[in-house]
C-alpha cells in the first residue's frame, strides 16, 4: 500500500510538471506574442465571449493565458489581439494541434468547443 502511495505521488508531481512545462516553454508563441494591454479586466478580456466559450476557456487556458488573456508567462503568452495575427482557421489548428509550448486540445475539447474558441479569438483584434 505504502508503495502505492509513493507511485501516486509521483504521477502527481509530473502530471503537474507536465502543465507548468507546457505553460513556460521557451519557445516560439503559437499565437504570435503581442504587447500586454494594461487595464484590461476579465470581464472585459471575456466581453462577446459565450456562456461555452467562458467554459472552455476558464477550465483549459486560464491557467497558461490568465483570466485577462495578457497571458501568466509572460508577453509571449498573450491572446488579447490573437486575431490580428491569425485566422480562425489557424486558431483551430493551434489549438487543436498545439506546439511552440502550448499542449494540444484534440481529444480534449469537442470540435464544437474549439470551434466556439477560435472563433471569439479571432475575433480580438
Amino acid at each position: 500500500m505504502k508503495r502505492w502511495k509513493q507511485w501516486a505521488a509521483a504521477a502527481a508531481v509530473l502530471t503537474i510538471l507536465a502543465t507548468v512545462t507546457a505553460c513556460t516553454a521557451n519557445s516560439p508563441d503559437p499565437f504570435g506574442g503581442g504587447k500586454k494591454e494594461s487595464g484590461l479586466t476579465a470581464e472585459q478580456a471575456m466581453a462577446g465571449a459565450s456562456e461555452q466559450v467562458q467554459t472552455v476557456y476558464k477550465q483549459n487556458c486560464l491557467s497558461c493565458h490568465a483570466s485577462n488573456m495578457e497571458g501568466r508567462m509572460g508577453p509571449k503568452t498573450n491572446l488579447q489581439q490573437a486575431g490580428g495575427r491569425l485566422t480562425k482557421e489557424q486558431i483551430v489548428k493551434q489549438i487543436e494541434q498545439g506546439g511552440g509550448g502550448m499542449p494540444g486540445f484534440q481529444g480534449k475539447l469537442k470540435p464544437e468547443e474549439t470551434t466556439a474558441l477560435a472563433e471569439w479569438l479571432a475575433s480580438k483584434k
